[in-house]
């Protein structure tokens, strides 16, 4: 084969190319990575100038208000709105809960055109956002639990360099993702306007509810009371709590096999009747009319909810 000075110009271009999308991939990857890593908090930041309005609004968004956080955290519902981290304010949960309670009392009215599947419907309505709201509680709380032993490592460090604890706490605002960032950050503008170390991560404890965080708070009120050496005893905290959570890794692993069997046990009987009216639907033709078929169902349903719940009881551990 003959090099051309043209075959030369070809090759060197194709370098080029291949050289500049390698850049413009890396860009974009990093680019992508400082977007991982915002929190909430530091995203209001870049759009609004002073620090006291982001720590309004965000209050504001959680359900809480400027003068008594305490009042909010009474209301079982508020608290869970609190702790989801949606920005549904004080009363927005309300509003949802109305809004889809009459929705779903409307579609089973209209399906079955009767008054008690639209109650039904209601109470199915009214409910359900306060599951999802549970769901979301423990979801978020077991992502920040992951996160807390990395933040009280950064802390750690920043003591041991030299910085007082207020820097420290803005550290991880600034470095830390979602949900522990933006925690950690309304803790410290709490504590720029005035607010106590101590009362300032109480509040961030509230906030997250989960008895990690608690303990965490509870240090830091023991070392503000009694003095000592604040590093080495949250490098402590650290510890034990990764401690808990290998050890709530090593039970789910072990309690796994139970877990199976409970899906497979719920599962197995509606496949199974599934399967017999798809494939032979005159198996229970004969009964489907029958008032005792459905009493027999609920009775089927309730006999599973007990199992369900004996299950439960059989392989949740507490740490």
């Amino acid at each position: 084969m003959n090099f051309t000075p043209q075959t030369l110009i070809y090759g060197l271009i194709f370098c080029s190319c291949f050289l500049a999308l390698q850049v413009f991939i890396g860009a974009t990857r990093q680019a992508t990575i400082r977007v991982k890593l915002a929190n909430d908090r530091l995203r209001r930041m870049k759009s609004e100038n002073s620090q006291s309005v982001v720590l309004s609004k965000m209050k504001r968004a959680r359900g809480l208000n400027e003068d008594d956080q305490i009042q909010v955290l009474m209301n079982w519902i508020e608290r869970l709105v609190l702790q989801s981290g949606l920005p549904l304010g004080r009363k927005g949960i309300y509003v949802v809960m109305a809004g889809f309670g009459l929705s779903c009392a409307l579609t089973f009215g209209l399906m079955k055109g009767t008054l008690l599947w639209a109650l039904l419907g209601a109470l199915l309505g009214i409910f359900a956002p306060i599951f999802v709201l549970k769901f979301l509680v423990n979801r978020r709380a077991k992502r920040a639990v992951v996160q807390l032993p990395e933040a009280l490592d950064v802390i750690v460090r920043s003591l041991r360099a030299g910085h007082p604890v207020p820097v420290a706490l803005a550290l991880v605002a600034r470095e830390m993702p979602d949900p522990i960032g933006s925690e950690f950050g309304m803790a410290s503008d709490e504590i720029a306007f005035g607010s106590t170390i101590s009362a300032s991560l109480q509040r961030l404890s509230d906030r997250v509810g989960h008895e990690d965080f608690e303990l965490f708070s509870a240090v830091v009120r023991l070392q503000e009371r009694t003095g000592g050496n604040l590093a080495e005893l949250l490098e402590s905290n650290s510890k034990t709590i990764r401690d808990r959570q290998r050890m709530r890794l090593k039970i789910k692993a072990a309690s796994a096999e139970g877990r199976m069997s409970a899906l497979i046990l719920n599962a197995a009987p509606l496949l199974l009747f599934l399967g017999v009216k798809k494939m032979a639907p005159d198996f229970y033709g004969d009964v489907d009319d029958n008032p005792m078929m459905t009493y027999t169902l609920w009775g089927v349903a309730i006999w599973m909810g007990i199992g369900n719940l004996i299950m439960h009881k059989m392989i949740k551990f507490k740490i």
